[in-house]
């Protein structure tokens, strides 16, 4: 009798113990939405507050740029675990290690690309303005002398914007949706970044009736998956996965579902074809 009832503890306490592994296999930084091959674990950066894009709910993540980068995962027999690339840390995050690939509305420019190679573009975006639905004083970057205008720190939008409008009040906060909080409040009177990110904001209950797409874009936004610079192994490998993305049709399928809800149509030149770029 004593023996059975030792035997029984054991098989639980080894119960247990397998529990706990599968618990803890993603590492607290995937969840659902993170997908991929059963190969290699690697940390991914994406954005986590961007609707329709990049978009972190609980444990859950969704968007146009998590069905691209589990698409190249997958492709490669890669499991990948997802952490956080606001657009200031980017470059660092690539040369340092800390992540293998970033897909986060990356835009290719010479100067990131200085310091990171990319792949791409997979899409192609372009610049626009978000505004409160009653505002009727904005009507493009021409009408932004003398405004409040929120962007957000290390992206090109801000670049691109103190370029076409010297006169504009510029006020740079760490992520979107804190500018999205000052535009609904009045702290500032509009915000730009691409126009694919404006729309899933714009498309989002909380601020359905609220704000309003210009539909004035100034730039032209070419996204690109970032990889450490001079990986040209890896940076091909990442190329023909996106060509396959785009070949099979899951880029429209993964657009449609994404960014139709937000009346979104691509522009001109999608869906592109990727290649590996270095500076």
């Amino acid at each position: 009798m004593k023996l059975r009832r030792t035997s029984a503890i054991a098989i639980a306490a080894v119960a247990a113990l397998g529990l706990a592994a599968c618990g803890s296999d993603n590492g607290g930084s995937g969840g659902a939405g993170a997908t991929g091959g059963g190969g290699e674990s690697v940390k991914v950066g994406i954005k986590f507050d961007q609707p329709g894009l990049g978009l972190k709910t609980g444990a859950t993540y969704s968007g146009f740029d998590v069905d691209v980068a589990n698409f190249i995962a997958k492709e490669l027999n890669l499991k990948p675990e997802f952490v956080e690339a606001v657009s200031s840390q980017r470059e660092t995050l690539l040369k340092t290690g800390q992540v293998k690939y970033i897909v986060g509305t990356y835009s290719i420019t010479d100067k990131r690309m200085a310091d990171v190679s990319f792949a791409g573009p997979y899409f192609i975006a372009g610049q626009d303005l978000l505004v409160r639905s009653d505002d009727t004083s904005i009507t493009g970057k021409d009408s932004l002398a003398g405004k409040k205008l929120c962007s957000v720190k290390g992206s090109t939008s801000a670049v691109n914007v103190q370029k076409a409008v010297p006169g504009v009040n510029l006020q740079e906060y760490n992520t979107y949706s804190l500018c999205v909080d000052a535009l609904k409040s009045g702290a500032v009177d509009a915000l730009t970044t691409d126009d694919t990110i404006l729309a899933g904001y714009a498309a989002q209950e909380a601020n359905k009736g609220k704000l309003k797409v210009v539909g004035n874009t100034f730039s032209t936004e070419n996204y690109g998956v970032g990889v450490q610079k001079g990986d040209t192994e890896f940076c091909n490998k990442v190329v023909t996965a996106l060509k396959k993305f785009i070949d099979s049709g899951e880029w429209q399928k993964s657009v449609d579902k994404n960014l139709g809800p937000a009346n979104y149509k691509p522009g001109a030149g999608n869906p592109p074809t990727p290649t590996c770029q270095s500076a």
